[in-house]
């Protein structure tokens, strides 16, 4: 599946970080970790430090994939808001949903700070009324989230005007949010589990799963086989081939980057992510180089060519709204790119196994706008599973909510 169009500026920049062979011999484990993605990195971590024996599989070189043309923003804002989760299921349902993520950033500060390098900074976060209509639906949003002590403050359009200098009808400012080079974390998190003993080999691309009384043998196409008491799928959009039904639907979204701009002209964005309640919605954020990193303009498809077709396009009308907003920074893009994403009915991912697999093949969808915050958090719910433990998050990320 070919899940990335352009030149994604993760991949330029830090070149070919990490290679690992292909896997050459039958194996036996505790855990086969199939996606060599910054789901899988985060999931073999989780596992590799409590004591399990793990194999990671990459039928690509790892990281290369989805990972490469993430925009990383770590938010724990969902894509559906909070008011409508609380709707939808309850109030205590949403709170839980909202303040995991929460949680989660700070779990991959500290899981950043451990691994060095990977270009985490914390920001805050200004989420902004598309439409003057829009005003009161944040307002809404902002109530129910200062009712359970999240962050969050509102600025009318005379504030947003003031301290960012850009035109809004109203936003939601809060001061917890961050930004990392996903490539770079997924590629030394794998380094980290190889030092632990755990074998990772990319290039090998799994051909059948198949559960046992007691395991699970993995089958790839070179007709080698691994024997592992579990295996977890995190093999990003392309998971959904293992499902009978589909849970999400895969869409294009865009993004390009400028070239390094003078710190100054960015103001108060240099450490504020920007998007918009609009969909498809604009955001932008900035990287520890001061590049200004623009995406958005999603739309339905999800074929290959026309995808890459439209990266040009798209990347001048992401130019154009960035204009719109702030003229003075004279956004160029250097780089643009298109990548796959997947949204589910209710903005929440999917982590555990299914009634098709059974309990030892656990899947990792982390899908939608927080993919890697959901993969933090996905990481325990996996393990808490395969150590037969309970976990708060577990009945929230289960295929049976669907």
């Amino acid at each position: 599946m070919n899940v990335k169009s352009g030149y994604p500026f993760w991949a330029i920049k830090n070149g070919l970080m990490c290679a690992f062979p292909p896997l050459g011999r039958d194996r036996t484990c505790d855990v086969v970790v199939i996606g060599g993605g910054i789901t899988g990195a985060i999931i073999a971590d989780e596992l590799s430090r409590h004591g399990h024996d793990v194999i990671v599989l990459e039928q690509r070189d790892v990281a290369w994939g989805s990972t490469a043309a993430s925009t990383a923003l770590l938010q724990f804002e969902i894509d559906t808001h909070m008011v409508d989760l609380a709707k939808q299921y309850d109030e205590d349902t949403a709170v839980l949903a909202y303040r995991s993520c929460a949680e989660a950033i700070s779990m991959l500060r500290t899981l950043a700070r451990e691994v060095g390098d990977v270009g985490f900074e914390m920001a805050d976060s200004l989420y902004v009324a598309g439409t003057p209509r829009h005003v009161g639906t944040l307002l809404a949003e902002l109530t129910l989230r200062t009712k359970h002590g999240l962050p969050g403050v509102w600025f009318s359009a005379d504030a947003v005007r003031e301290r960012f200098a850009f035109d809004a009808p109203g936003a939601i400012l809060s001061d917890l949010a961050a930004t990392v080079d996903p490539y770079r974390l997924a590629c030394r998190l794998l380094y980290r589990v190889q030092r632990r003993g755990a074998g990772v080999f990319d290039r090998t691309t799994v051909e059948s799963i198949t559960p046992t009384p007691r395991g699970v043998s993995v089958r790839t196409t070179k007709d080698i086989t691994l024997r592992a008491k579990h295996v977890v799928i995190a093999a990003g959009y392309e998971s959904q081939r293992w499902l009978d039904k589909r849970v999400a639907k895969n869409r294009s979204s865009y993004a390009c980057i400028s070239d390094p701009m003078d710190p100054a002209l960015l103001g108060p964005i240099k450490r504020t992510m920007i998007w918009e309640s609009s969909r498809p919605y604009l955001y932008l954020r900035t990287t520890d180089d001061h590049r200004l990193l623009v995406g958005g303009e999603d739309d339905a498809v999800d074929i290959p060519s026309k995808r890459d077709a439209r990266v040009s396009k798209r990347a001048g009308q992401l130019t154009e709204r960035v204009d719109d907003w702030f003229p003075h920074l004279a956004m160029a893009p250097a780089f643009a790119w298109a990548g796959t994403f997947a949204e589910t009915a209710d903005g929440l991912p999917f982590f555990g196994p299914t009634p098709q697999r059974g309990p030892r093949v656990h899947f990792a969808m982390a899908y939608g706008g927080n993919g890697i915050t959901y993969s933090m958090l996905g990481a325990g719910v996996v393990r808490a599973a395969i150590e037969r433990r309970p976990h708060e998050l577990a009945e929230l990320y289960a295929f049976s909510r669907a």
